[in-house]
């Protein structure tokens, strides 16, 4: 199994309430790329919102056999904790899953 940071990029059509906000980040928290050595180094936010552009990014540590499962993976996760704040995949839908970093050690 290989560690991924995967960013997910996403548009709001609803508020991000700050309960909503504190929500999100509770559900994505066990997938912080901050635990690998590269999302230190980067100083990598779980989750960056653009508010003037009603757009978010996601970035998440997943392990995985391969790039496939590490996006698949990385996108249930999103959704479900978009899920959890409230998001519909129409009030905030994801765009393409990007492979950012790889740590295979």
């Amino acid at each position: 199994m290989t560690t991924y940071v995967v960013t997910i990029p996403g548009t709001l059509h609803a508020p991000l309430t700050g309960e909503a906000r504190s929500v999100l980040l509770g559900a994505l928290r066990p997938a912080d790329p901050q635990g690998t050595g590269f999302g230190a180094a980067e100083e990598l936010d779980l989750l960056s919102v653009d508010s003037e552009r009603s757009t978010f990014t996601i970035r998440l540590e997943v392990r995985a056999d391969d790039s496939n499962a590490a996006e698949e993976e990385a996108r249930r996760i999103a959704s479900g904790a978009l899920d959890k704040a409230g998001f519909t995949i129409r009030t905030a839908p994801l765009g393409e899953p990007v492979i950012t970093g790889i740590d295979a050690g």
